[in-house]
């Protein structure tokens, strides 16, 4: 999953357990229990990462439910108000819309490495 340079540290500390996605109709997002490489990187591949983390939970959700615990689980915002200015720093300028729904990935950061048997469920699933 593809994330912004300033995530990662939040991510490896704890502080970012959640994102919210903007995905094609057709794109159906990484399975539950699958551990991905968190990239800054689109091309970079997920050998020569070192932040890895499974997913945990995904569902819908309208951008406008979002609570101000659910801002700190995003990267350790300090309220909604600022969680939209990143949502914004990420999507551009007057991206938020209070009813666009968008995907809700929870997820947990596991370590520097994945395991083999890790690495060879995501290439199942491919």
């Amino acid at each position: 999953m593809l994330f912004k340079n300033y995530h990662i540290p939040v991510i490896r500390s704890g502080s970012k357990t959640v994102t919210r996605r903007e995905w094609a109709d057709n794109y159906a997002g990484p399975n539950v229990g699958t551990v991905v490489a968190a990239k800054t990187d689109l091309l970079k591949p997920g050998a020569e990462c070192d932040c890895f983390i499974r997913i945990t939970e995904t569902r819908e959700e309208a951008l406008g439910t979002i609570t101000p615990a659910s801002a700190r689980r995003e990267g350790d915002y300090d309220g909604v108000d600022e969680f939209i200015r990143g949502y914004e720093d990420v999507y551009g300028e007057g991206a938020w819309d209070p009813e666009k729904v968008v995907t809700v990935v929870e997820f947990e950061y596991v370590g520097r490495s994945r395991s083999r048997e890790q690495a060879e469920v995501v290439m199942e699933e491919l």
